[in-house]
């Protein structure tokens, strides 16, 4: 018995999240499925964070438990023989016996996706919030920089347990602007809170779009004070990659 860990990648909008539910399809439920045709007995597979409804990712990290007795790129190929079209397993290889995608990483980086446009746009709506109004391209560089260090986000999220903190440690967060005009941010922490960073992106627009100022920020870091209420769409939202340290 080997446990193996996989490098996740998955259009978020089919699937109800991707923590496994008893009637709704999910990304955990359905590599579980995929694993059970290949061999696979165990109950759960070990998964590195949850991902909201419609949430995607290109580095979303799991890990399981199988007896396989063929080299790693034949388990890679059959696993993605089984998977649905909208979920794949980008990389897979050996981990130790004891490794845990969730409790093991030490940061974990989101970007969101959004531009600005008063019409519609199906295609880039499916990847990428669309703000009706124009977006102050400035402040939301200059604003990005109020989320660094050690907050407590509790005026962004919720906490992931049910006395856990709401302290953490932002290490990147920063706009970058397209070629064609898109906007995405970049943020990387030691943990999120639940929706944080679709809180943060909402809060974000919200300051470029004069509703908010810096100091309702700033105060809502300092002293958790109240915001304007909102998130931003999930499907804006890819998780992108899940650092571990040194073993």
């Amino acid at each position: 018995m080997a446990r193996y860990q996989v490098i996740l990648a998955y259009d978020g909008s089919g699937f109800t999240g991707s923590q496994r539910q008893a009637d709704s399809r999910t990304v955990q439920g359905e590599l579980e499925k995929a694993l059970r045709k290949v061999g696979w007995s165990g109950r759960s597979v070990l998964m590195a964070g949850r991902t909201d409804t419609g949430v995607h990712a290109s580095g979303q990290v799991a890990a399981f438990d199988l007896d396989w007795a063929h080299e790693n790129g034949q388990l890679l190929k059959a696993l993605n023989a089984e998977l649905p079209p909208d979920l794949a397993v980008r990389r897979l290889f050996p981990a130790g016996a004891d490794f845990h995608p969730r409790f093991d990483a030490v940061s974990r980086t989101y970007r969101y996706r959004l531009f600005s446009d008063p019409l519609r746009d199906p295609l880039r709506e499916r990847f990428a919030w669309r703000v009706a109004v124009p977006l102050d391209g400035d402040a939301l560089k200059r604003n990005a920089e109020l989320f660094l260090g050690t907050h407590d986000f509790a005026a962004f999220g919720s906490p992931t347990s049910e006395k856990g903190t709401t302290v953490r440690t932002v290490t990147i967060s920063e706009w970058r602007k397209r070629l064609d005009g898109e906007w995405q941010f970049e943020v990387r922490a030691d943990a999120f809170l639940y929706r944080m960073v679709r809180r943060l992106v909402f809060i974000q627009v919200s300051l470029s779009q004069g509703k908010c100022s810096v100091e309702d920020v700033r105060s809502a870091l300092s002293k958790q004070a109240r915001l304007t209420a909102g998130l931003a769409p999930a499907h804006g939202l890819t998780l992108v990659n899940v650092e571990y340290g040194s073993r």
